[in-house]
């Protein structure tokens, strides 16, 4: 019940957020090794971006990848908070009563990488998909996939089992990362909030108020990751699955570094904020209190 739990309450929060994700993506392939006025700009902005993709792809074009995405969020975050719920039941994140930072950062990312292993697959093909758009605002590779199963099933029948998991050297530190700094910071607020007693006990609003505070703290932590794991699942790769443009994380992070600088890292970080914030605090808040409902009604 803990991962089902957890894999409802990111799928609801991804109903909400798709259309930022697919903006994120975007803005990420924008200039992809390229120095800073060498290339053409289509997204200026968050809203430039959301105003671009609605009027050239429509407004089904800021839910391109809604499927692979509740796919993704459902197993990955099932399997990543549920774990780490499994985890903090047993009382293992607290010291003498009190949240310890290293073991809930530890547990927090053991359970991140859990999780991005096993949501691999969908997010290469949420990617490519997202990634797809008219030529005249067309960013990165360009796949051409017809939908989910097409692209599972292409992607298998060119580079094998194996290739599923292309781009999965990034998803690791990406999400381990980012579900330590989620995890932690959100335990830690929460701890916080609770203390300060400005909320009733029990009040949602103290899972709220920790998961605005989280959300921060991920962004930060996470965009440098999210930008080099969005570039490897999406460059063209051989006839051998071979990338052609990156070899591994490393790879891809240095060469981006040189080619782009330090902002090259955080491209997209208003639209990474306004997705993996919203995100956050919706996938936080709702996780917490379907545990609460479930709890009360065992």
């Amino acid at each position: 019940m803990d991962f089902i739990l957890s894999g409802a309450a990111a799928c609801g929060a991804c109903l909400f957020t798709n259309p930022l994700e697919v903006v994120k993506t975007r803005m990420q392939l924008q200039g992809e090794l390229k120095s800073r006025g060498t290339y053409q700009i289509y997204y200026r902005n968050v809203f430039h971006a959301f105003y671009t993709i609605g009027k050239v792809d429509g407004l089904a074009g800021l839910q391109k990848g809604l499927v692979p995405g509740l796919v993704y969020q459902f197993f990955m975050n099932g399997v990543r908070l549920g774990s780490y719920s499994i985890i903090e039941s047993s009382g293992y994140i607290h010291t003498d009563g009190r949240v310890s930072a290293a073991k809930t950062t530890v547990a927090g990312a053991a359970a991140g990488v859990v999780g991005a292993v096993m949501g691999s697959p969908i997010y290469l093909v949420k990617t490519h998909i997202q990634s797809q758009a008219t030529s005249s605002i067309a960013v990165g590779h360009q796949y051409q996939h017809q939908g989910m199963v097409h692209a599972l099933a292409a992607i298998h029948k060119q580079h094998g089992i194996l290739g599923l998991w292309r781009g999965s050297s990034a998803a690791v530190p990406r999400v381990s990362v980012g579900s330590a700094a989620q995890l932690y910071s959100f335990a830690a607020s929460k701890e916080l909030v609770v203390d300060l007693q400005l909320f009733p006990e029990g009040s949602w609003l103290v899972a709220l108020c920790a998961g605005m505070i989280s959300s921060v703290v991920v962004v930060a932590a996470m965009t440098p990751f999210d930008v080099v794991s969005t570039r490897l699942y999406n460059q063209p790769v051989d006839h051998t699955g071979k990338g052609e443009l990156y070899k591994g994380f490393g790879d891809c992070f240095s060469k981006t570094l040189k080619m782009e600088g330090v902002t090259g890292l955080y491209k997209g970080l208003g639209a990474s904020y306004f997705r993996l914030g919203p995100h956050t605090i919706l996938s936080l808040l709702f996780w917490d209190e379907l545990r609460k409902l479930w709890q009360q009604h065992r």
